[in-house]
């Protein structure tokens, strides 16, 4: 181990060169914004071709009936779109969400006639195109992706082209040659502005980059409207999640009373009459039939036991969710490791709701994943409530195939919760679980 005087003397000649890497890292960070500035620029005349099929197919639609254009090319818009979303979340940290409105369903009268929420029709293929017109027509996000092929060739490569520009402008006198009589007349002003119009570029590309995925949302994302529309379809939803699960948590907690504790204090009952005939007449028989009715009483009683801690766990109650989620720990095979930063405790049933979900989360370790050490880390900032789960197992879950992901996720959303999964083939696997809570006080126990 190195003295206090030597871990001085080694890091005193290195702290002038610390920022240098701060540096090259924004000097890249720079670069790689004005380079993708550079590929949205090029993309621009795809963006005006685009809009000319666009309008060229609504015209021949609307002055001469030849429909079958516009949902290809409405299509080809979307994709378009789209990929302007998905470069506006990865590119310029600014994410847009997709406002399409879910594609209605054909539905078919008893008749054999086909619905399509305008008019009937006999042939299935004709119906099931005239249903997709109208749903395309009628979705006011089909509108804003026509008025974005048309604005944005202009608003939003003028952003992209800004930085591009300069930086093209700079590195063209930067290539000019240096011999005086070989330079053409102003040829030195622009060898001089080159390297300012380079960092000019490079400056600039990082605000031009947001500012044109700021531009992208304003355009491309939903509507006030569309989201109300979204989030009443959301909560209509998780209400019948949450009505679903509590009828089969009702009907469990009934089996599990009805297979267990009941029938063995039937039988219990049925001991203790037997006992009466038999204390007489054969009093070691009857002691014998009284320790097994003892021993079902204590059954019994565990089992009660077990179902309390299933439907709320004591230690959670009265420790909160860091202890309980520790107890959790203890009982799962295989080595779990938690840690918690927690500075108070969240409302009971959100508690009530990470618990389980990390439980749900170490149990899937365990049997799909076939796991031998799992990670659990509890945190709360910015008035969200964080529990991320890690194994080392197997990996490949994915939530549209395992019914215990979904329930985690319809279990979360209650709270307006979100469950982020992240498990390619081959592991490792990381649940991250977000809750919005405000966390109170911490809670003692009276004893």
């Amino acid at each position: 181990m190195t003295s206090p005087t030597s871990q001085t003397s080694s890091t005193s000649p290195t702290a002038p060169s610390a920022p240098r890497p701060r540096a090259v890292q924004a000097l890249r960070t720079a670069a790689r914004a004005l380079g993708r500035c550079a590929v949205l620029t090029a993309l621009v005349p795809v963006g005006v071709g685009l809009c000319v099929t666009y309008l060229a197919s609504f015209v021949l639609w609307g002055c001469l009936g030849i429909f079958p254009l516009f949902p290809l090319a409405t299509r080809m818009l979307r994709a378009a779109a789209g990929a302007a979303r998905w470069a506006s979340g990865h590119w310029s940290q600014v994410p847009v969400p997709v406002p399409y409105q879910p594609r209605p369903a054909l539905e078919r009268t008893l008749h054999g006639w086909f619905w399509t929420g305008h008019d009937y029709h006999r042939n299935r293929r004709f119906a099931a195109l005239a249903l997709t017109l109208r749903w395309m027509w009628t979705d006011p996000a089909t509108w804003r992706d026509a008025l974005w092929a048309i604005s944005d060739p202009l608003v939003g490569g003028a952003i992209a082209a800004t930085p591009v520009l300069l930086a093209a402008a700079g590195l063209y006198g930067l290539g000019q040659p240096l011999v005086p009589y070989d330079l053409p007349l102003g040829g030195w002003p622009a060898v001089l502005l080159g390297p300012v119009l380079v960092a000019g570029g490079l400056a600039l590309s990082r605000s031009a980059l947001h500012l044109h995925g700021r531009w992208t949302r304003s355009v491309l994302g939903p509507t006030e409207r569309t989201r109300l529309a979204r989030r009443v379809e959301q909560l209509t939803e998780i209400r019948l999640d949450a009505t679903e699960a509590q009828a089969a948590e009702l009907r469990r907690i009934e089996r599990d009373l009805h297979d267990g504790a009941q029938a063995r204090l039937v039988a219990v009952s049925l001991r203790l009459g037997a006992v009466a005939a038999l204390i007489d007449r054969d009093p070691e028989h009857a002691k014998k039939v009284v320790a097994d009715a003892q021993e079902n009483v204590t059954q019994a009683l565990q089992e009660l036991r077990d179902l309390v801690r299933g439907i709320h766990p004591p230690v959670l109650a009265e420790r909160g969710l860091a202890d309980g989620v520790r107890a959790l720990a203890l009982d799962v095979p295989l080595k779990v490791d938690v840690r918690a930063e927690l500075r108070g405790r969240a409302e009971a049933p959100v508690e009530s709701a990470v618990y389980f979900a990390v439980s749900e989360a170490l149990t899937n370790a365990v049997k799909h994943g076939e796991a031998r050490h799992a990670a659990v880390e509890l945190t709360h900032a910015a008035g969200l409530l964080r529990a991320e789960v890690t194994d080392d197992g197997r990996g490949g879950a994915d939530p549209d195939r395992g019914s215990g992901l979904r329930g985690i996720q319809r279990r979360l959303a209650v709270f307006d919760g979100t469950l982020t999964v992240t498990s390619p083939p081959g592991g490792p696997t990381r649940l991250i679980m977000e809750l919005p809570c405000a966390l109170s006080s911490p809670r003692t126990s009276s004893s």
